[in-house]
């Protein structure tokens, strides 16, 4: 077992509750943070999930495409860089890349339960592979040794197996844990099951090992609407703070709790695209934006109209002129 990390472990500096931004593909990109910090920015900001063995193993020309999920601005801190892999060397070399790179801290997925990913025995696989997914925690804080390493993960693969899967996290003394509320065979498809959380700081409280276990913040992510719903499952479950994802989406304001106008979702709009086309417009296909269209253009009058005529762009002037128009 490795000891718990006391070198820049921002974690246990932090306010309580905690509140972070979840690491969301092809969403959280460098862009949407760099937006979200500037309107409302959480505690921990997380990168998109990025490969460790793409990392180390893609040829020079196809590196830009993978570090594009790793650029991250001064104003996101702290920023952490999640990473999947079920290679320990992989894990070792890639998460020492992390921090010289600058990141706040490393990041484990083993909740991802996309097909590709566990069928390569990444992600939520590696609930199956406890001793696995110790070792790469043990290889993450090797490579990354004066930055904390954390885990999110799920409460099971086909079934609930919290009791069994979190103290094998534990006993690595992970920086900090989030648990998605939910197996990797229910995917989103069930509400979130936030009444297993007391069973999950029960467990780290009750630890029977290092003192410090008991300090390791328990997050938990899944079905939060917003920061008033957040504190009040903080107050319900008694956990150290609360990830959110989708509710992001078309809303950089959530952790500063504004209501914004028609107006101000239009603005922060043209302020996104023009952020990717700083950014990312060099390695990032523009569709990729184009998700984010409904999420910003609804609510009001002839929304429908204005959200067809941006699905219709090929690339962000179109769409600033559209927009500047309104």
């Amino acid at each position: 077992m490795v000891s718990s990390q006391n070198m820049k472990n921002f974690w246990q500096t932090l306010p309580r509750p905690i509140f972070a931004l979840a690491p969301m593909e092809d969403v959280t990109d460098a862009a949407f943070r760099r937006l979200i910090a500037r309107y409302g920015k959480p505690a921990v900001m997380f990168t998109e999930f990025t490969s460790a063995d793409g990392l180390i193993l893609a040829p020079e020309k196809s590196q830009p495409l993978l570090r594009k999920k790793l650029i991250f601005g001064e104003s996101e801190r702290a920023i952490v860089a999640q990473l999947f892999t079920a290679s320990p060397e992989r894990m070792e070399k890639a998460a020492s890349l992390i921090q010289e790179l600058g990141f706040d801290g490393v990041d484990i997925n083993m909740g991802c339960p996309v097909r590709e990913v566990v069928d390569n025995g990444c992600g939520a696989a590696l609930i199956h592979t406890p001793e696995l997914a110790r070792e790469l925690m043990r290889a993450a804080k090797r490579g990354a040794s004066n930055i904390p390493v954390s885990v999110k993960t799920r409460i099971g693969y086909d079934a609930d197996t919290l009791d069994t899967w979190l103290p094998e996290i534990l006993a690595e003394e992970p920086a900090a844990v989030t648990l998605h509320l939910r197996t990797r065979k229910e995917m989103s498809d069930v509400p979130a099951h936030w009444e297993v959380m007391e069973r999950a700081i029960k467990i780290r409280d009750e630890y029977q090992g290092p003192a410090s276990v008991q300090k390791i913040p328990i997050l938990g992510n899944g079905d939060v609407k917003d920061l008033a719903d957040a504190r009040q499952k903080v107050a319900d479950t008694g956990c150290d703070g609360v990830m959110l994802g989708r509710a992001i989406y078309g809303n950089p304001w959530l952790f500063s709790e504004h209501i914004p106008t028609r107006e101000e979702k239009i603005a922060a709009l043209i302020e996104h695209l023009k952020l990717f086309e700083e950014i990312l417009d060099a390695t990032t296909n523009y569709a990729v934006m184009k998700k984010h269209f409904k999420a910003y253009i609804s609510g009001w009058d002839n929304a429908k109209e204005l959200r067809i005529r941006l699905m219709d762009t090929k690339n962000v002037p179109e769409a600033i002129v559209i927009l500047d128009a309104e």
